[in-house]
């Protein structure tokens, strides 16, 4: 799953990059406002982290923007401002949660995936498709319960692949939502990933449709 942090503290932008791609996570990270609302309306994120009190354009102002061009990835509002209206603010502009400073950095890891996994329409950190499993929260995976070992990208991919379940998910889309806006998009990685995957899972789970992408289905029986 991709992210954005848009944060103007530098220390703390950069320790929550660390536990976010620690946890799994693709990151990008804006230092202003500005360069925030460009990354958040051309490039596709699956959830972004949002300080209010932003350089150029306040956070509220980012917000407001995204909303009414029509992007709908959920927010988290991270701020030193705990004050009821300031949130209420937060929400009326389509934050999707709010944490105040300071705060754990596990807490965000854990909002941020409640987050995604509403916004895909589930409501369980445990995402099932037939005897596969993954935990959203231990980043484990297991088959028919056995575990399966996967390495980083590899779980982001399933992750991502899990998440939009039963949908044919284009090679763009995925690596888009899987890596940071640096990935050569003419890259096979992404390729040589999904096969790594389905020797890993089971190559039933994972099927390629010809000219259109991959998708993610319970084999038939």
């Amino acid at each position: 799953m991709r992210v954005l942090i848009v944060e103007d503290e530098a220390a703390l932008a950069f320790r929550l990059q660390q536990v976010l791609e620690g946890a799994g996570f693709s990151v990008d990270v804006a230092y202003d406002g500005e360069e925030g609302w460009h990354l958040g309306d051309t490039e596709p994120y699956d959830a972004v982290v949002l300080d209010l009190g932003l350089p150029r354009i306040d956070g509220i102002s980012v917000l407001n923007r995204w909303r009414e061009a029509g992007r709908t990835m959920p927010v988290l509002i991270l701020t030193a401002r705990s004050r009821w209206s300031e949130k209420m603010a937060g929400f009326n502009a389509g934050a999707d949660d709010y944490l105040v400073k300071p705060f754990e950095m596990e807490e965000v890891v854990y909002r941020l995936r409640a987050i995604i996994r509403r916004a895909s329409g589930h409501a369980q950190p445990e995402l099932t498709c037939g005897a596969l499993r993954l935990d959203t929260n231990a980043g484990r995976v297991s088959v028919a319960g056995v575990p399966v070992q996967l390495t980083a990208q590899e779980f982001r991919i399933l992750s991502y692949l899990i998440h939009h379940a039963d949908r044919v998910v284009s090679r763009t889309e995925l690596a888009e939502h899987v890596y940071d806006r640096h990935f050569d998009l003419d890259s096979n990685s992404l390729e040589v990933l999904v096969g790594r995957i389905r020797k890993k899972i089971g190559a039933e789970y994972i099927q390629t449709v010809r000219g259109q992408g991959y998708k993610l289905t319970e084999p038939e029986a």
